[in-house]
């Protein structure tokens, strides 16, 4: 069943916004602004080491015990979270902020568990369902925030402890519904035609390692943007909303696109978006926010069509592990670059690192139609 494996993804990443977003908060007024970002930081950390260890979970066990055992390391952050907010010293944000994201990179590989109990043909559009649920969380967490500093006040708790309270229930539910999800090991799921060759499984990993640092370092400039061209928050929340609609609203469509296609045609296609992102974003105007729902769809056709190409290998974890790396080294490299030379420059980036993609993609499927 996928309702498990979908509800846990979606409360898990409903924690993940509502802690990020009030922990940089709370290190702005207790540390000062400038360190604001560093809970954030920890978190990406944390979901990269998570995924490593839930791949080591998932081997030595099975699929479903290693993402309750992820969910619960989430329990746990969410709990120190709670801690600091009330009093405890601040280091404990931190390492709870850590925690989180190891639980965020249990409801990361999740869409492989979905993958393992849907049918053959149907495996990649079980994997966007849980993609797509993480629509679900991350626009209901914020609806939420307010209300929980409320609840918080009136039991005589501190207000910001709140979203922090609600990060903790939400995946302290995320653990139960994972309770649910059927017993598979890794190996038994359906392999992909990539399973007897190393090199399509490398080309698939690069492809969403290379979409998540151009759609991560085009992303970052975006606030930066706007604050230079003097435009208001609204205008700002408009084109992130665009992005995120982009990155996650369209996943029932990617899944469809690689069951009936195949993935080697989807990641073309996200190749080919993110170029063409990337180009449009340094032109100024109408074309602006447009480029950032392509730039957000080009991501999901990569992640998706990549997940797609590397099945039930034991690169799963270790590429999610990349990917989080690398969106730390793109998020702080990205301002340096842009105020280097703008969004040109970043375009730039994108150029180098895709178009050789789109090459060897290319010549793989030549490759494929000349030996068949």
């Amino acid at each position: 069943m996928l309702i498990p494996v979908v509800l846990a993804a979606a409360l898990m990443n409903a924690a993940i916004v509502a802690a990020s977003a009030v922990s940089a908060i709370l290190i702005a007024d207790d540390l000062g602004p400038a360190l604001a970002g560093l809970p954030n930081t920890a978190g990406v950390l944390g979901t990269a080491a998570g995924a490593v260890l839930v791949g080591r979970w998932t081997s030595r066990a099975s699929r479903a015990q290693a993402l309750k055992m992820g969910y619960g390391v989430g329990v746990a952050g969410g709990a120190l979270t709670v801690l600091a907010a009330v009093g405890a010293p601040v280091a404990l944000l931190f390492a709870g902020m850590f925690l989180l994201g190891a639980g965020n990179a249990a409801s990361l590989l999740s869409r492989y568990a979905a993958a393992d109990v849907a049918p053959a043909a149907k495996r990649s559009q079980a994997m966007s369902t849980v993609v797509w649920a993480s629509t679900l969380g991350a626009a209901g967490g914020p609806f939420l925030m307010a209300p929980s500093q409320s609840a918080a006040s009136s039991v005589g708790l501190p207000a910001i402890a709140g979203p922090f309270l609600l990060a903790l229930a939400a995946v302290f539910s995320a653990l139960i519904a994972s309770t649910y999800i059927r017993r598979t090991k890794a190996t038994d799921a359906p392999q992909g035609p990539t399973a007897t060759s190393r090199r399509p499984v490398l080309l698939a990993a690069g492809v969403m390692i290379v979409g998540q640092l151009v759609m991560v370092s085009v992303m970052t400039a975006v606030p930066v943007h706007t604050h230079l061209h003097h435009d208001g928050l609204g205008v700002l929340g408009v084109m992130l909303s665009a992005h995120t609609l982009g990155m996650f609203a369209l996943s029932p469509l990617t899944g469809w696109l690689i069951d009936r296609f195949g993935s080697r045609v989807v990641m073309l296609a996200g190749l080919t978006g993110l170029l063409a992102a990337a180009v449009l974003v340094t032109r100024a105007g109408l074309v602006f926010t447009p480029a950032l729902f392509l730039l957000g769809y080009a991501w999901n056709l990569c992640y998706l069509s990549g997940s797609a190409q590397l099945g039930a290998t034991a690169l799963e974890s270790r590429v999610e592990s990349a990917i989080w790396g690398v969106s730390a080294l793109a998020t702080a490299t990205s301002p340096w670059l842009f105020t280097l030379g703008g969004f040109p420059i970043l375009a730039a980036v994108a150029l180098v690192l895709a178009v050789p993609l789109v090459v060897l993609v290319l010549r793989q499927r030549e490759r494929i139609v000349i030996t068949c």
